[in-house]
């Protein structure tokens, strides 16, 4: 490995320093953006960042610190730093939980990839985006057209006191388009795929697949339609959300509040606590018997997908929910100590320079048996949504409200008209113990999301939801735009 011998000096340093236990990671990140905005390229940009962190424990107390600095003198002052930063908070906690990993790994991880972005030429790149954009502004009402294509390259090297020496090289790829339309006093937004693009862990072959050119006219003229279309009502209906806007239902009504960290109060002072606590486990009905959710941090195209995590674990699948009843949590080697349990892996950090913290990884809501046709036969009176337009949901992660894109009013079984601003609400486990039908495998796709935000410093993560269309009974609808 070509960072063996200057993690050697970090952990070395480190444990003369009088550290029990300390890792550190060396990563080479590159992040490309390309962005069109009305025929004109608005974000070209192409940035290669490279250093290491370094963790020490020291009396149950982590310590981290990082530098760009790879000389034996910048590597020296690193892992110092780390052991001081852990010493300082051995001196003050109250609690100390801190343990070292207690397995070892030597291996190699790469993501799959069938086309490296690489390949493509940039002036191929740019002219699929421009094209794209262009087929955008045909119908009646689009003032703005946006599209979009990033693509990441992460090599990461992962070296530890207790003799982990991993190396793993990750790709994800992600690009979409939005329509805005505005006219008589209203702005509507139709953006696909999903409501971020397509995201995956892949190369090329992920733009290929979200087919750009061949979507852009249909999207522009729902952006058009959308500002003729009537308010949907108020009032509480039978829903059916699509995959995409079930993705987000997921990421923050389910893999927000299972990240234990959070539940044992470590991220309250920025981003709240959660309701599924500790003393729920295998207790607390969080959902009907028809909802199973797993971490899935093997799951082929998942952002969050790796060979292991950034303490060493080997990535693995658990359950969160379970038959509907809550089963586990998103863990770190600490927190699930603290709770008699083993890490499943969703330690991630955004790059060298993050501390490596507990992140939502791949979630997935397991497929039912009901073709997604099938879904609407016995709504007499419901309301079909689409793609997520805002959100907001409580620091516990309990009470929450989403709006979509688009929505159809569901008449005896069948799909009507289009209705503008759909939104809904509601308390996290009522909604999810109103799940009466999953869609089967056939809707279920792997949804990513580049920009989970956790932190104090802020970190971004990437993060998949896979889903299929589902139907919840009886929901607050029109929540926001009652009279």
């Amino acid at each position: 490995m070509e960072f063996e011998t200057a993690a050697g000096r970090a952990l070395d340093t480190a444990v003369a320093r009088g550290a029990e236990y300390a890792d550190t990671r060396f990563e080479v990140d590159r992040a490309e953006r390309i962005e069109v905005r009305n025929g004109v390229v608005a974000t070209l940009s192409d940035a290669t960042s490279t250093g290491m962190g370094v963790r020490a424990l020291l009396d149950g107390s982590w310590g981290f610190a990082a530098t760009s600095d790879l000389t034996d003198a910048g590597i020296d002052a690193a892992a110092a730093r780390a052991v001081d930063v852990a010493r300082a908070g051995a001196a003050i906690a109250r609690r100390r939980v801190g343990a070292a990993p207690t397995r070892a790994y030597q291996d190699t991880f790469e993501a799959r990839i069938e086309r490296d972005p690489q390949d493509v030429p940039l002036g191929e790149r740019v002219a699929l985006l421009l094209e794209a954009e262009r087929l955008l502004h045909g119908p009646a009402g689009v003032a703005v057209g946006r599209a979009w294509l990033d693509l990441w390259r992460t090599d990461k090297y992962f070296f530890s006191t207790i003799g982990s020496r991993i190396a793993q090289r990750l790709r994800q790829t992600g690009s979409g388009i939005e329509a805005m339309a505005v006219g008589d006093g209203d702005v509507q937004v139709r953006t696909y795929p999903g409501d971020v693009g397509l995201y995956q862990s892949g190369g090329w072959e992920i733009v290929e697949a979200a087919r750009l050119i061949d979507e852009a006219p249909r999207i522009a003229q729902e952006a058009s339609e959308l500002l003729r279309a009537p308010q949907c009502p108020s009032g509480v209906f039978d829903i059916i959300l699509g995959s995409s806007q079930m993705s987000l239902q997921i990421h923050e009504s389910c893999g927000h509040p299972a990240e234990l960290d959070r539940v044992m109060g470590w991220e309250a002072n920025f981003s709240g606590t959660s309701f599924l606590e500790i003393d729920q486990l295998d207790k607390l009905q969080y959902g009907s018997e028809r909802v199973t959710i797993e971490i899935d941090n093997t799951l082929d195209r998942g952002m969050a997908t790796c060979g292991y995590d950034d303490e060493g674990t080997r990535s693995i699948r658990s359950d969160i929910v379970r038959d509907g009843v809550l089963a586990g949590y998103e863990m770190s080697n600490d927190t699930a100590r603290a709770i008699g349990r083993e890490s499943n892996a969703c330690v991630r950090a955004s790059g060298w320079s993050s501390v490596p913290m507990i992140r939502m990884c791949n979630l997935s809501l397991r497929p039912g048996n009901v073709p997604f046709d099938n879904l609407f036969d016995d709504v007499k009176d419901g309301i079909y949504m689409e793609s997520n337009r805002s959100w907001s949901i409580d620091d516990r992660r309990l009470n929450f409200q989403f709006g979509c894109e688009m929505g159809w009013e569901i008449k005896n079984g069948k799909r009507g008209r289009l209705l503008k601003n759909p939104t809904y609400g509601g308390v996290t486990p009522n909604f999810w113990n109103s799940c009466d039908a999953i869609g089967d495998a056939r809707s279920w796709f792997a949804w990513g999301t580049p920009n989970c935000g956790k932190g104090e410093p802020m970190q971004t993560g990437r993060t998949t939801q896979a889903a299929a269309a589902a139907r919840f009974r009886g929901v607050d609808v029109g929540v926001g735009y009652r009279g």
